[in-house]
Parts: structure tokens; sequence; C-alpha cells
């Protein structure tokens, strides 16, 4: 029996994502966008941790201003879904600009300036308790026009609180 390895996925211009490397500038550019331009990521508290091509993390820590449920003190339903959504929109950020690593850290920064939400999908599948919470995203299809996600909403422990999908225009 033989197992049949897939090639990996074609990009633009021959890159391959797992391999590219950010720049400090542009990594900084989009920690200056995405916790500090973004108003409503400072409101929750939404802070970038690891930023690849197929992958990003972020984490948000628990506030008194973000319980949902005050008797259990668990995070707002909203929290969840607006956290989701913007670290699909980040992975969406990545992935673009993996594909246009020819272009300088701040063309490729002033790419994200037509990227918005189409659709978003979020199924809560545990209650959210506890003082911090870990996100990831992960781009499935980066189109010409359109670009769908995975994104995952986690304890500071790794279990999994809910989970979300989404698409974002990026032409």
């Amino acid at each position: 029996m033989t197992t049949q390895v897939s090639p990996a996925p074609k990009t633009r211009k021959n890159t391959q994502p797992d391999l590219v490397q950010f720049e400090p500038e542009f990594l900084a550019g989009l920690h200056e966008i995405f916790e500090k331009r973004v108003a409503f990521n400072q409101t929750i508290g939404l802070k970038i941790g690891e930023i690849s091509p197929a992958l990003v993390h972020g984490h948000i820590a628990m506030r008194p201003e973000l319980i949902g449920h005050e008797a259990y003190e668990r995070i707002h339903g909203g929290v969840i879904s607006a956290g989701l959504d913007s670290m699909g929109g980040l992975a969406v950020m990545a992935a673009i600009a993996a594909r246009h690593m020819d272009d300088t850290p701040m063309q490729r920064l002033q790419r994200f300036s037509r990227l918005g939400t189409i659709d978003l999908r979020v199924d809560y599948l545990r209650p959210g308790i506890g003082k911090e919470f870990l996100l990831t995203a992960k781009v499935i299809r980066l189109g010409s026009r359109v670009a769908n996600t995975q994104m995952e909403f986690l304890s500071a422990d790794g279990e999994l609180l809910s989970t979300g999908t989404a698409a974002y225009i990026v032409s």
C-alpha cells in the first residue's frame, strides 16, 4: 500500500507560504493596524501572538468589561465573535502579504484597506470561562476576490470553546 502526498498549494509568484519570513517592519505595521488602529480590537484587548502565512495566533485577557454572564463570569459571546472575525481578517492579511513578497512592507500593508467581512458563522461549544483566551485562524482558500477562513477560540489550557468560519472580500 502506498501513501500519496498532495503537492503544496500553488501561490502567485511561486512563493511557498510555509517558507515566507515576514520582515520586522511588516510585522510592526500589522501590530499597529490590528492592535491600535482598529479601535474595537483595543476595546476587547485582542493582541497578536504569532503570525505566519499559514496560521495566526492571538489572545484576549479576561476583564470585568467583557463579562456576558455575571453569575458565571463568562466572556460575552459578542467578544468571542468579534475576536474570531478579527483573527480571520488577520489570517487573510498574512496570506495576501505572503503572495506579494516582492512588494515593500508598506505596499503590502496598504493592500488591506479593501478587506472586509462578508460572511461570519460562529459555533459556541462550551462556556468561555477563564482568565485568558487563545485564538487561532487560518485561510482555507485565498481567491482573487474572496478569502475563506477557519478560526478557533480556546481556553488558556487549549480546550476548544468556539469555532468560526468566515468569508472576506479581498479585492
